[in-house]
């Protein structure tokens, strides 16, 4: 190989990446296109003739030349949270005073103008977020978000999308980085999108949403070449010990990491003080025309100490929040309204309508909620309503225009007997939910062993809303226990279902026997018991009978429990019936449960905040943060003052420095495990 064309193959890959980066991230081309055209197909000619020349960073291999036959599952190493929305001003305030409790501050006098937190506020971007990982600098994996666990992974798609970097634009790169980020389409790109379309007789996209999150799931790459989607970069997590130096200590520093590495970042984010100048930033782009569609504004707590800090609910980061603008509403007809029950016997009217686009989906139906909402809107079959839809709930009526109502509209109230199996309905006290109190109501059965079968819960496949329904009114399934007693045979009966996937489903409830505690507590549907409650349970009442033996007062204890979960947990417990759904579930060997039952664990540590640094002689850093925060403390990724403890392993990061500085107590492993006098040599278990 001639050296002079190695040469010039290195300086062509090193131009046009240059040339991306000062297009795509600093929006000042230093290429005319037509230039960059042209070095590119010669580039292009070089490595055809030569293919030694090719390397996986080459601006020419973003676009295979074959489609993938499928998109294979791959985990989140850091899941994808959603965000929780506001949608007034009033929303944001309450949001920052829960957010105030959470980091132990005073309250903020005037939390508009005096504001002594600070944040950084981003336009949300209506699109599809996407997880990209770079191993080494090489993009080595862009994945959808799934369900924020797991997703696809579509590496060959991000690859042809022109303003991802395929190497990061430093020399000196982490061994691994995770890059988070939002894929869009620009309105005019969509409108040319949607023209080709129509020309070619297909319907057209409903919104710009859809058609990027449509196009990342295309298997031709070269489709998503040609949609020329585009991306803007929002979170970034590095290892320990990256970048030398001083290492981001805020969202903002984040950001202009990721501006560093060759990232496209929106350039009209901004760090505000205090609510006040976070809602002036909501109002300036509050209906602005952009380049892109935006439906709000998406708040974060600028201090990424004070985010691990506020840490994380069930489904949202404490730390930030989406404000939303203002939601589409539409008037539309109603049809028919039907009661639906769901698994808990709540009875919810839903208005069926004429379908009518709004915020880029047809719909149909819409929630009427209650019968006090019913009440209170005076609701009749065939009049106007006013539907709205905000964010990402299902829509509801929030208003009707009884000036249209025709003379044959008929008025409409909640049946006083379930819609489903006829038991009269009951309005618990203080509650404005109707209920159906028959535990036995098809409905209210179908939707638990949906709920059984889900996948934070049991995880069966193939037992979804139809196969639910087809085994409660076919087969008489009458609670979960009752799945494990059906044969392939039962099932060859059913509409739908062969000798092979009878037997496949069978085999699939048979294996979630080997589920743990804290995944069937999940499962049982008890209110307020969401996954991470139920693993904060689990982890403190190893076993059913022990959780089954507490009061009240003692799970409320419970750092991260509070009273209306206690409550709920003690009342469910309460029932026989429940009482005789656990002995039959134990009797099948469920949950799956150790040998020895441990204890109840001690919270010898709570309130206490510990750092891990350095690798541990036994204990995974996972294991060990389980092991701490089972006994009530808290671990967090940074030193500070209010840090208690900082665990000590071999080859320690910055960490063990920061400490020794602050005076800081330094703890080994071992010392580490002596806290908990009650426990055992070799009992490393949280």
């Amino acid at each position: 190989m001639d050296p002079k064309l190695e040469e010039r193959a290195r300086e062509l890959r090193t131009l046009l990446q240059k040339a991306s980066i000062a297009y795509y991230v600093h929006d000042a081309p230093i290429l005319e296109d037509s230039v960059y055209d042209r070095l590119y197909r010669e580039l292009q000619e070089l490595e055809r003739a030569y293919p030694e020349l090719v390397t996986p960073d080459s601006p020419t291999q973003r676009v295979g030349e074959k489609p993938a036959e499928h998109f294979p599952t791959v985990f989140h190493r850091i899941p994808l949270y959603s965000l929780e929305n506001a949608f007034n001003p009033e929303e944001l305030e309450e949001w920052q005073e829960r957010l105030l409790r959470v980091l132990g501050r005073a309250p903020v006098p005037d939390s508009r103008t005096e504001g002594e937190l600070e944040y950084v506020c981003e336009l949300k971007i209506d699109g599809a977020a996407l997880a990209l990982t770079y191993i080494e600098g090489l993009l080595e994996r862009g994945a959808t978000r799934g369900d924020g666990q797991a997703g696809e992974d579509i590496t060959p798609n991000v690859r042809a999308i022109r303003s991802i970097p395929l190497r990061l634009a430093t020399a000196d790169p982490p061994p691994v980085l995770e890059v988070r980020g939002e894929v869009y389409l620009a309105l005019a790109e969509f409108e040319r999108i949607n023209q080709e379309r129509r020309s070619a007789g297909d319907p057209p996209f409903a919104n710009p949403r859809n058609c990027a999150a449509g196009t990342l799931r295309q298997l031709d790459s070269r489709v998503v070449a040609a949609r020329k989607l585009s991306f803007f970069a929002y979170a970034l997590h590095w290892p320990e010990g990256w970048p030398a130096g001083d290492p981001p200590q805020t969202q903002w520093q984040c950001l202009q990491q990721l501006k560093e590495l060759g990232f496209p970042v929106n350039p009209l984010s901004q760090v505000c003080r205090g609510l006040g100048e976070v809602i002036q930033f909501y109002e300036r782009w509050r209906g602005a025309q952009l380049p892109y569609a935006s439906d709000g504004v998406v708040v974060k707590l600028n201090s990424l100490r004070l985010q691990e800090e506020a840490g994380f609910t069930q489904k949202f980061p404490r730390w930030a929040i989406a404000l939303k603008y203002p939601a589409q509403e539409v008037p539309t007809r109603i049809r028919a309204i039907v009661a639906s029950v769901g698994r808990t016997g709540a009875v919810t009217p839903v208005a069926e309508l004429e379908p009518v686009p709004l915020a880029g989906t047809l719909v149909s139906r819409a929630s009427l909620h209650n019968a006090d909402r019913l009440r209170e809107l005076d609701v009749h079959i065939g009049d106007t309503a006013i539907v709205r839809k905000a964010g990402e709930i299902i829509p509801e009526v929030v208003g009707i225009l009884k000036e249209l109502r025709p003379a044959d509209a008929v008025p409409y109230s909640l049946p006083s007997q379930c819609p489903e199996c006829h038991t009269p309905l009951v309005r618990p006290p203080g509650e404005a939910v109707t209920r159906c109190p028959n535990p036995e109501c098809p409905a209210k059965l179908r939707g638990q062993l949906q709920h059984w079968a889900s996948r934070d819960a049991l995880d069966i496949e193939g037992l979804g809303e139809k196969r639910a329904a087809q085994l409660v009114e076919s087969l008489g399934v009458r609670t979960v226990a009752d799945l494990y007693r059906l044969t392939p045979e039962q099932l060859q009966g059913l509409e739908g279902m062969g000798s092979r996937s009878s037997q496949k489903l069978v085999q699939a409830i048979q294996r979630s026997r080997q589920q743990p505690w804290e995944r069937v507590l999940y499962g049982l549907g008890i209110p307020h018991v969401g996954v991470v409650t139920a693993q904060i349970l689990a982890g403190h009442f190893p076993t059913p009978e022990l959780l089954a033996q507490a009061s009240a007062e003692t799970i409320a204890q419970i750092y991260g429990i509070g009273a209306e979960v206690a409550e709920a947990v003690v009342a469910w417990f309460a029932e026989p019936a429940h009482r005789r759904l656990l002995q039959e579930l134990q009797a099948l060997g469920i949950p799956a449960l150790p040998q020895q039952e441990n204890p109840a664990v001690s919270q010898i540590l709570a309130g206490k905040k510990f750092v891990i640094t350095g690798t541990l002689p036994t204990l995974s850093r996972q294991q060990a943060k389980a092991w701490i925060e089972s006994r009530g403390g808290k671990v967090t990724a940074s030193v500070s003052r209010q840090t208690d403890y900082v665990v000590v392993g071999s080859d320690p990061g910055s960490k063990l420095e920061q400490a020794q500085q602050l005076g800081i107590p330094l703890l080994t492993e071992a010392e580490l495990l002596a806290l908990d006098p009650t426990v055992e040599s070799g009992d490393l278990h949280p």
